[in-house]
């Protein structure tokens, strides 16, 4: 009888094992994985990362490190894990009306620290309910039936919210641009040199300045290159002291006058044109203007004067060239440069040229040239 080997059988059940085995042990290293995960979710947002103190810190006159935390909403016990700091800061923005700016910062293992910086008034935004007073960053501290002094007072905004504590807003976006812009190049309210901004306009924002020149800006884009610009011109040896108007011409240009009169643009053949006004504050042209109504009474009054003594033309060559008291050139009250008495450059009382008493330049008594004859 043979003999039966069974070494390839033993081998065949010992490897199914095997794989048996190390597919057991997988799944259990996978869930007791999951289970110390869980466990340690579980701990660090029920006992670990808890905070036991809460750091203040920044610029705030106006209120204490208590009052600030009160207002976050954060406390001591809290897990920082499930703190959320973007509510801290809304939380104290929309509550201490002085506090400009709010951050919250996360320090682990078990530390949060506030930092916040104090609200400054800066400017006065004049509206038909009031006036705003509102800090640099657009905040709106109060409402007021006056303007706050040394502040720059804005005119023109148009604001649709006036409510204290909310940020500044505008129906019209291009004025809402417009100002953002300006807060973020006129620099500190503190030392501005800045009286008033308008901007009933948006495309046309004067600004007055404290030394008493108005900068006529344009509109909003590239404000803190026009700004500068008029800055450099301000301070300029042969402007600094003077008071008048500074206007952007072009882009990249700017001029200076002592009175606000239109100036000529780059391009353009002729200057602008103002408008003479009336006491009415409506323009005023042709007779209806006091200055030109002058100069047409003053005229009338120089023919009224010659009338009786002019009958004809007068001669080219008979003007501008004459002294002692002749309107125009002529001696001895001679009113265009002829002799004695004679209004054009006769001789002896001649009007035109003539003598003897003849108008035009005939003899004896002859009007226009002929000898004792009429013509």
């Amino acid at each position: 009888m043979k003999d039966v080997e069974k070494t390839s059988v033993e081998r065949q059940n010992s490897s199914k094992r095997l794989r048996r085995r190390k597919r057991n042990f997988n799944i259990y290293a996978v869930v007791v994985m999951l289970l110390v995960l869980t466990a340690g979710i579980t701990i660090s947002y029920t006992f670990l990362f808890n905070i036991s103190e809460i750091k203040v810190s920044g610029e705030s006159d106006m209120y204490t490190a208590e009052q600030i935390v009160d207002a976050s909403g954060i406390k001591q016990g809290d897990n920082l894990l499930r703190l959320k700091p973007e509510q801290g800061e809304k939380n104290i923005l929309d509550k201490l009306l002085y506090v400009e700016s709010a951050t919250v910062s996360k320090d682990f293992p078990s530390s949060l620290e506030i930092s916040v910086t104090r609200c400054v008034p800066a400017y006065n935004i004049n509206y038909d309910g009031g006036t705003l007073l509102v800090s640099k960053k657009g905040k709106i501290l109060a409402d007021n039936s006056f303007v706050t002094d040394g502040l720059p007072v804005v005119y023109g905004y148009e604001p649709s919210v006036t409510t204290a504590g909310k940020n500044l807003e505008s129906g019209n976006l291009h004025k809402k641009d417009a100002f953002a812009e300006l807060m973020n190049s006129l620099g500190d309210s503190e030392d501005t040199e800045v009286v008033s901004v308008d901007m009933s306009d948006e495309f046309a924002i004067n600004i007055k300045y404290k030394n008493g020149i108005m900068f006529k800006m344009g509109n909003w884009s590239d404000v803190e290159y026009k700004l500068s610009l008029a800055d450099n011109i301000m301070n300029d040896v042969n402007v600094k002291g003077k008071k008048g108007y500074l206007t952007m011409v072009g882009t990249n240009q700017c001029s200076f006058r002592m009175t606000d009169e239109p100036i000529k643009s780059p391009g353009s053949s002729d200057p602008d044109k103002s408008e003479a006004l009336g006491p009415d504050g409506k323009p005023v042209r042709g007779e209806n203007n006091p200055d030109q109504q002058k100069l047409f009474e003053n005229e009338n009054k120089n023919k009224n004067q010659q009338q009786d003594q002019q009958q004809g033309n007068v001669p080219d060559n008979n003007a501008a060239n004459g002294d002692d008291q002749n309107q125009y050139g002529g001696y001895d009250q001679n009113q265009y440069g002829g002799y004695d008495q004679n209004q054009y450059g006769g001789y002896d009382q001649n009007q035109y040229g003539g003598y003897d008493q003849n108008q035009y330049g005939g003899y004896d008594q002859n009007q226009y040239g002929g000898d004792s004859v009429q013509y």
